[in-house]
């Protein structure tokens, strides 16, 4: 009905635009904690072009994103592959399956604390014991080692999401398109070429369209487990934007770095849009 309609309407304005319109608001003025400040136009900005530390945010968010959603999508759909077929046990390899993606984030990155601890780390210790090292790996401690490791946090964290939802879109694949597929001397690969991949397509758009948004503006796991340490190497945007807003005070630097991040995340959802629209023309759509 129109009043329900009305009412959602201005729950979206009250809980979307409203945050995101203020935001760019303070992006354009010098607000600090304590003092409202003063519109300052793209000065806010014109400061960032010149700022290191935030072009190395730039340069490790889309490195984070971008190795963590490859290793996501292509894990995920490998792991999707597995759970479609005649398993025993299936449901509950499925409920397992999904405990990295149930567990709270902190939690999780509390677990990954403990393992990449320098000095009690499981992995070191195992890897030690087999041979491979001489000493424990500093791996929150070296600028590349902590990329890598948040990177593959994230990952482990994220390839549920991926392997469920791709296992979803692997089940609405009719078999008959394998069966004739087969019969025309297909092998496994072309049926996964030409049958599985055409098809999937539209929700792998989708998913990753998700994971990257959920991924470029990670901010939880990279805080709980380095505080973008160490010397800036894992600062992602999303991180640096709460450093200089909260903590620093400077609430007009921190909502422009917020707000640079708002032409990515639309460029993603185009991505999405793209392949939906992709969906839309297999399912006979003339739009």
């Amino acid at each position: 009905s129109f009043p329900t309609r009305r009412s959602s309407d201005l729950v979206l304005l009250l809980f979307l635009a409203y945050p995101l319109l203020l935001g760019v608001y303070l992006s354009m003025t010098d607000t600090t904690i304590g003092r409202p400040g003063i519109f300052v136009g793209l000065e806010n900005f014109e400061w960032l072009m010149d700022d290191s530390v935030f072009w190395l945010s730039v340069y490790n968010t889309f490195l984070y994103t971008v190795v963590a959603s490859v290793l996501k999508f292509v894990l995920g759909l490998w792991l999707a592959l597995i759970l479609n077929r005649h398993l025993p046990f299936k449901a509950f390899l499925r409920a397992i399956v999904l405990l990295p993606w149930i567990v709270p984030t902190v939690l999780s990155a509390i677990a990954f604390w403990w393992i990449y601890d320098s000095q009690f780390s499981i992995v070191s210790w195992a890897l030690i014991r087999l041979g491979l090292i001489d000493s424990y790996i500093n791996f929150l401690g070296d600028p590349n080692n902590a990329r890598a490791s948040v990177i593959a946090a994230n990952t482990w964290r994220g390839i549920p999401f991926v392997a469920m939802t791709l296992l979803a879109g692997l089940q609405t694949i009719p078999q008959s398109l394998y069966e004739a597929a087969t019969i025309d001397g297909a092998g496994a690969w072309q049926r996964f070429r030409y049958v599985t991949l055409p098809l999937l397509t539209p929700i792998i758009a989708v998913v990753m369209t998700f994971s990257v948004l959920f991924t470029f503006t990670d901010f939880q796991l990279i805080y709980v487990l380095t505080r973008g340490g160490p010397l800036n190497a894992t600062h992602l945007m999303a991180t640096l934007s709460f450093q200089r807003a909260i903590p620093g005070g400077q609430l007009g630097e921190g909502a422009a770095i917020a707000v640079a991040m708002i032409p990515f995340l639309l460029a993603a959802i185009l991505f999405s849009y793209v392949g939906l629209q992709r969906r839309r023309w297999q399912h006979g759509g003339t739009d």
